[in-house]
């Protein structure tokens, strides 16, 4: 079939401006490159069938323009090869939409991507007909002088030449949407690793006949860079496997989805590549020797980020099931999962390869190649072990977690799973409340219906309560872990050189400095009840407020006045480590000291601190009772009571107690004396303690079911 010079190209029942419009421009910025290289390798490929001898060479060129702040203005890009050329046979399959002739199952749809990207597509073809050569001419493009004819391609001549061989140019010109700033950064390199990455598959498969792939870069005509795709430049596979996948069908049924005898063969081709070239770990399908780059299939137990030998790896599934599956618009596999089975059981009738098998059976048979990928996955379940135990997570949940999952994913994934639960338990809890207004007391069995609604309403509660309290519980669980971080000094802000800190970090993790939120507090490590007061942390005793009220009085005599600069100092703008105040007339006084102090030098502060309180505090708040706490690791029981006899030891719990000393009153409150209870105990102790309380709580959650109340 011969066609005429300078005439548009239209297919029989085709109708173009439908065709633009159905097959969508492809989300690869490069595919028209892509479409056109691939071109180039059936153009050589076909003419090595014919001449064994033949030597096969692909010349890529990008052209560009300099902006006056060094950037670069895409121009064209021209790809030539010595390849077998547009004959009258491969320009009718050219102009075919969805030809299924040739042999490499193409569908025609590849000089889409190229209107879609391109104003216009110049391609001028060297063939050999009958023993001399001609030289076809043609155009692609979409513009509105081609579509009004119904055509996207312009057939400007084929006459006879004199030439030595055949081979085809094809220039790209008009980028359509000048966004795409990969074609204005496009250079030789980035080319180059570009298809290296897209072209791997084919590459490897044919590394021993693989054409002279030359790639340049000129500015303002100019060569400005040169890159090869040499044998050199193409990795070995490094491990290989074929995988055997069973067709699936529609039960007999139509209630689930049965496996059959037949099946067709996966090949796994693995390469080790270094992490420079090759980013992240990589599972992806291929199809006639492309990487595919628009599907998705999960590497299940290898993360993209996880290292190997300063490698990454690459699996490259190909097989002649994904050929045949390809769509229109090339890379675009039509591959039915399970959901779709759920979604409308009827979807299918005849026998087809499932995503979710095909994807197990690889991923099972990657986990048996390499011994690494075992160790890393035993890793991952231990680490997801302790996040459970870390923060007590349920064991029974059916949430699913990849390996790619951040331990931020994997809680957030538990924490949603176990909002859905608790929604569906206060809607349970909702509707037999409802359902208790509906209750008729005069009915018959209004006893065993009103039993049924309160047995379910039992069963509710107590599992509403253990979601709330494993929050509650883990969060005091890290709290204690940080706690003794901080008392063994294994925290890097205690091993960075500073001065030591400790002091202040222990008091900050307790009820943090220059605050009075208490409930926000972490009090309850020194006693449950201290988060329930209201209190103050180091603050000056002259700034205290309680109730909006500053607690030292104003009215202060003279005589009082000089006692309190007596010494040099003024003793209210001492800073009590934290105040609580639990009821009128009582005060908790807790001071922290580094675990490096020696606890018995500092046996008289909290009395100093209860004696000012006692004397100059506003009469409203009638301060006689005080409790004392001084906390520190530096402690030796015979030292303390050496230093004040009154200190008993509590043998059974580890800490040093004073039932009481006498806070003087003076001034207007002379003969008013206050006393106070001192405990001396160790920040270990109270690790210990709070440790043991919590891990009631604990164990009385991860059994198996929490007893309904009586």
């Amino acid at each position: 079939m011969k066609f005429e010079n300078n005439t548009y190209i239209s297919g029989d029942g085709v109708y173009y401006e439908g065709v633009i419009r159905d097959v969508k421009r492809s989300k690869i910025s490069l595919q028209p490159v892509y479409e056109a290289f691939t071109n180039s390798l059936e153009a050589i490929r076909i003419k090595e069938t014919q001449n064994k001898n033949f030597k096969g060479n692909i010349d890529v060129k990008i052209y560009s323009t300099q902006n006056t702040d060094q950037s670069f203005t895409f121009s064209k890009l021209q790809i030539s090869d010595n390849g077998v050329g547009f004959d009258d046979k491969e320009f009718k399959r050219f102009n075919t939409y969805k030809d299924f002739t040739k042999g490499f199952k193409n569908l025609g749809s590849g000089r889409i991507q190229f209107t879609h990207y391109f104003d216009k597509t110049k391609i001028k073809s060297k063939y050999q007909d009958n023993g001399s050569f001609r030289e076809r001419e043609f155009f692609v493009s979409k513009n509105k002088n081609y579509l009004k004819e119904n055509s996207i391609t312009f057939h400007k001549s084929d006459i006879e030449i004199d030439a030595k061989s055949s081979g085809t140019i094809l220039t790209f010109e008009g980028l359509l949407d000048q966004t795409r700033n990969i074609y204005h950064t496009l250079n030789d390199v980035i080319l180059k690793d570009a298809l290296l990455k897209r072209y791997i598959q084919y590459f490897c498969l044919n590394k021993e006949s693989l054409p002279e792939i030359t790639i340049e870069h000129f500015v303002f005509n100019d060569r400005e860079g040169k890159s090869t795709i040499s044998k050199s430049d193409i990795p070995k596979i490094d491990k290989s496997d074929n995988v055997k996948i069973h067709y699936s069908k529609i039960a007999d049924d139509a209630k689930g989805i049965i496996e059959t005898e037949n099946f067709e063969i996966f090949t796994i081709n693995s390469y080790k590549l270094d992490k420079s070239f090759l980013k992240h770990n990589d599972l992806k399908l291929t199809s006639k020797h492309e990487v595919i780059e628009n599907f998705e299939i999960n590497l299940n137990y290898l993360s993209k980020d996880e290292v190997i030998d300063n490698s990454h790896f690459l699996f490259l599934i190909s097989s002649d099931y994904l050929d045949d599956k390809d769509t229109n618009e090339r890379g675009e596999l039509d591959i039915p999962n399970n959901d779709i089975f759920s979604n409308d059981p009827n979807i299918f009738n005849e026998e087809v390869i499932i995503l979710e098998l095909l994807e197990m059976s690889i991923n099972g048979s990657i986990y048996n190649l390499y011994p690494q990928i075992k160790k890393i996955q035993e890793k991952h379940q231990l680490d997801i072990k302790n996040l459970k135990e870390m923060f007590l997570l349920p064991e029974d949940s059916e949430i699913e977690i990849s390996i790619n999952d951040s331990d931020k994913k994997i809680l957030e994934k538990f924490y949603t799973s176990e909002a859905r639960k608790k929604a569906e338990l206060d809607s349970n809890l909702k509707c037999s409340i409802e359902r208790l207004n509906l209750l008729d007391t005069t009915s018959d069995d209004y006893s065993n219906t009103l039993d049924e609604e309160i047995e379910r309403i039992v069963r509710v509660i107590p599992q509403q309560n253990k979601a709330e309290l494993t929050h509650y519980v883990a969060r005091r669980k890290l709290v204690l872990e940080l706690f003794s971080l901080i008392l063994n000094r294994k925290l890097s802000v205690q091993n960075d050189g500073s001065r030591n800190n400790d002091e202040a970090l222990l008091h900050n993790l307790i009820f943090q400095q220059n605050t009075k939120t208490t409930d926000k507090s972490d009090l309850w490590i020194i006693n449950e009840d201290f988060i329930y007061f209201h209190g103050i942390s180091e603050s000056k005793l002259s700034d205290i407020t309680f109730k909006g009220e500053n607690i030292i009085r104003e009215d202060l005599s003279k005589e009082e006045k000089e006692f309190i600069t007596a010494i040099g100092e003024n003793r209210l703008h001492k800073r009590p480590d934290i105040l609580l105040f639990p009821q009128e007339g009582k005060c908790i006084i807790i001071e922290f000291k580094n675990p490096d102090v020696s606890v018995s030098d500092h046996l008289n502060q909290i009395g100093n601190y209860a004696t000012l309180l006692r004397n100059f505090s506003i009469p409203g708040m009638k301060l006689t009772t005080f409790y004392g706490y001084l906390i520190g690791e530096k402690i030796e029981p015979n030292d303390v009571r050496a230093y004040d006899a009154d200190f008993k030891n509590a043998y059974n719990f580890d800490y040093l107690f004073r039932p009481s000393k006498t806070i003087a009153g003076m001034f207007n409150n002379e003969g008013k004396d206050g006393s106070l209870y001192t405990e001396v105990i160790k920040y270990s102790t109270l690790l210990e303690r709070a440790k043991n309380r919590n891990n009631i709580f604990i164990k009385k959650l991860t059994k198996d079911n929490i007893e309904p109340p009586l």
